[in-house]
């Protein structure tokens, strides 16, 4: 099964300050703040939400097409991904913009100042999946995750059009999107991707019941955080799939994506909506125990000892015959 992932592509620039920032604020001066921060410390990490399911999906073996756009310093990138399973070569490399970046300090309060620079990112809107597909021999599934919203946009209109199975997956870009987009994202996906916020967000922002929506997609997927996952599908009974015990609590950015890619991988393994769910939560588990998107290790003897504590013998040897 082949399975393009389209979305943001970026790298984050983390930075620590000691101190407060509220302590360098005066209050009758905040109309001309001009300030500079000594940091204790500075992390680049690999990040994007296409790049980061792209990342997970080819740890586990699949061969996942990463879709999306970076500038011409992505070459290091484009060389960790490749080694860890991605087929890069669909991405746009724009000759006038740097990859998508985001800057952002933190200070001892846990309080963020951070920018965002779209960059590359908004060349997306320029790729062609029937390019795409005709150099991959095929697209079985393109997962619509968080990008330029013109390319989103595009990118949906065009899997209608040529009759490719898509899964929507607006995550960030649902808060910049109204009820029309979001309409336009949703109609007819194969797959609904969100967590349990956003699913009231595209409720409120549509209009649509969850009923409604039940009718217009083929299934729903909703990440409930520490409680798991809910899949739900129009005149079925619902499928909730718990989470595996954590070892320890280190930093949830990028669980979603990780989820993401478990489920997506087990969609390409042909197993079943639970067991790939499954296998979704037991990599985002993962995640959530590592600081950083792509540090996490996956060795195929320690998740299968997890998975097996967490979902049975029987879930465990279904997923050994296909886990790399």
């Amino acid at each position: 099964m082949r399975i393009a992932v389209s979305g943001s592509i970026a790298t984050d620039h983390l930075m620590t300050f000691p101190g407060r920032f509220a302590d360098q604020l005066v209050a009758d001066q905040l109309h001309t703040v001009s300030l500079s921060f000594l940091v204790d410390s500075l992390d680049v990490r690999r990040g994007g939400v296409a790049a980061n399911i792209c990342f997970g999906m080819g740890r586990l073996g699949a061969r996942p097409i990463l879709v999306g756009a970076a500038g011409e310093d992505f070459d290091e990138y484009r060389a960790w991904l490749d080694r860890h399973g991605v087929d890069t070569e669909s991405v746009r490399i724009s000759t006038t913009a740097h990859t998508a970046r985001f800057v952002c300090t933190t200070d001892a309060d846990h309080n963020q100042i951070g920018s965002f620079y779209t960059g590359a990112m908004s060349e997306a809107r320029q790729i062609e999946l029937q390019a795409v597909a005709e150099r991959a021999g095929g697209l079985d599934l393109v997962c619509i995750g968080a990008d330029d919203p013109e390319a989103m946009i595009r990118h949906t209109e065009e899997c209608r059009t040529r009759g490719i199975p898509f899964a929507a997956d607006f995550s960030q870009q649902i808060a910049r999107m109204d009820g029309d987009d979001i309409r336009v994202l949703t109609e007819g996906a194969t797959y609904l991707f969100t967590n349990e916020y956003e699913k009231g967000l595209v409720e409120s922002k549509t209009g649509w019941s969850d009923a409604e929506i039940l009718a217009r997609v083929g299934t729903r997927v909703t990440t409930l955080g520490a409680k798991g996952v809910r899949i739900d599908r129009e005149g079925e009974e619902p499928i909730v799939v718990g989470t595996p015990e954590e070892e320890a609590k280190v930093d949830p950015t990028g669980v979603g994506d990780a989820f993401r890619a478990g489920f997506l991988t087990g969609l390409a393994w042909g197993v079943s909506l639970e067991r790939a769910a499954q296998v979704g939560c037991m990599l985002a588990t993962l995640v959530i125990e590592t600081l950083g998107t792509q540090e996490y290790e996956l060795r195929r003897g320690h998740f299968m000892e997890r998975f097996t504590k967490a979902y049975g013998d029987d879930a465990a040897g279904e997923v050994r015959t296909h886990l790399a």
